[in-house]
């Protein structure tokens, strides 16, 4: 069954999605890709993240056409630019992106990595957009603690709904800080490239855990973050099989014995670092 966490419109987000970075690239792929949503949608799968940055509004595009029929189903994510993201540079962003999604709402708008334009007037965009109806929740991207203190200073950003970062089983430096700063807020974490774009893989740990578990080492990895507190996990894959693998690791349960395998070959690392972006 999908858990999911309570955002502060009130609304639910699902603990596991769709990603859709690099679809929208090729128009080779194209209709595998959306083959790939759909397959998805059908099963349960109802979050689909996505951004103006991937594939300059292709993969906007993709999910459009994947959600036409069931628009009403769909958890809708995307980004802003950070070159977009001026109070007037926001809401004509946003209109784009709505006009290439075929849709007159998003469920939540993220600024995508921090820029040049004050958070000031990111947000005072994202709480007119919300008033217009435009969008029911907004958030961040790669947002470090020093970032999200910020923000929070700020009007409106106290209403800030998630984070989407970087974090899987080779990236845990923000369990020291970040992690806990967020859930002691009730604000879930979105990660990132749960299995390292591919790099994780070919691990010994991963492979040994997987071959126990009689699954492979994607759903291995992707169930370790649903392991995780109030994390929201967003893998992304354009073949139907990977869709299918990727909704079934929903039902892995992880032992104590698995878990610490995992943490002995992942160790988190003992003193703070950076927040990474991919």
């Amino acid at each position: 069954m999908m858990r999911t966490f309570a955002l502060p419109s009130g609304q639910s987000i699902p603990a596991l999605g769709m990603g859709t970075w690099r679809m929208g690239e090729s128009r080779q792929q194209r209709q595998a890709e959306v083959a790939a949503l759909q397959r998805g949608l059908e099963l349960g799968f109802s979050l689909i993240d996505t951004a103006e940055m991937y594939g300059e509004g292709g993969a906007e595009e993709v999910v459009a056409e994947a959600i036409a029929p069931r628009r009403s189903e769909v958890f809708l994510v995307s980004k802003v630019y950070p070159h977009n993201a001026s109070r007037q540079g926001v809401i004509a962003a946003c209109d784009r992106s709505l006009k290439r999604l075929n849709t007159d709402y998003l469920d939540l708008y993220l600024l995508h990595w921090r820029g040049a334009y004050p958070l000031t007037e990111t947000l005072e965009a994202f709480q007119s957009l919300q008033q217009a109806g435009k969008i029911r929740d907004y958030g961040v991207s790669n947002f470090d603690v020093d970032d999200m203190e910020e923000a929070m200073a700020i009007p409106g950003g106290d209403r800030v709904a998630t984070n989407q970062i970087l974090y899987n089983l080779s990236r845990r430096g923000v369990e020291l800080n970040l992690l806990p700063w967020c859930a002691q807020r009730e604000i879930p974490v979105m990660a990132y490239s749960p299995i390292e774009q591919g790099r994780l893989l070919n691990k010994p740990a991963l492979k040994q855990v997987a071959k126990e578990t009689g699954v492979n080492e994607a759903q291995i990895a992707i169930a370790w973050l649903l392991h995780q507190d109030n994390i929201i996990v967003i893998p992304k894959s354009s073949w139907i099989e990977h869709i299918e693998q990727n909704y079934a690791a929903l039902d892995i349960e992880l032992s104590p014995e698995d878990l610490a395998t995992l943490n002995a070959a992942f160790p988190a690392p003992r003193n703070p670092v950076a927040l990474q972006m991919l």
